[in-house]
């Protein structure tokens, strides 16, 4: 049955084909099936052109397809894992944007750890050993803890 389907619809059984792919991209998480949709849409305009032609066989087609889903799988996750330039880089590194911060601390930092509160949160804090209610600047953002300096206080 499948067979006589893409059969009858010769060239265009590649661009359906391609099509499932697009539209399964979008019920299925991830990035990954645009890839291999657009692979076989090359190749479904290349059977368009090409049909008739005596080497391309259903052998040639699929090899093709394979090389172009593999390049295009390739070459899309190198495009997607390229920095985007963004006016907001740091808009999902909530801790990378605290550096610089000055705060107060909650608890005494003891044998190097304490807390601290920014904004509506408390923070875990590693650096020097300090009294409560000492201010200090985030230096570094470690995974979900920061690192701190004791803030010199003007006077």
């Amino acid at each position: 049955m499948l067979l006589d389907l893409v059969a009858a619809l010769g060239p265009w059984s590649w661009v359906l084909f391609g099509v499932i792919l697009l539209g399964a991209e979008i019920l299925v998480p991830g990035f990954f099936l645009i890839w291999i949709g657009l692979a076989a849409l090359a190749v479904g305009l290349l059977s368009l052109l090409l049909w008739n032609a005596g080497f391309w066989t259903w052998q040639v087609q699929v090899l093709l397809f394979l090389a172009l889903a593999i390049a295009s799988a390739i070459g899309g996750r190198a495009l997607m894992r390229r920095e985007e330039l963004s006016d907001e880089p740091l808009l999902n590194r909530r801790t990378a944007q605290l550096v610089g911060r000055i705060a107060t601390l909650e608890q005494p930092m003891v044998d190097g750890r304490g807390r601290i509160r920014i904004d509506d949160t408390t923070w875990r804090v590693t650096g020097p050993d300090l009294p409560a209610g000492t201010r200090v600047r985030v230096v570094a953002a470690e995974g979900g803890q920061l690192r701190v300096e004791k803030y010199p206080s003007s006077g």
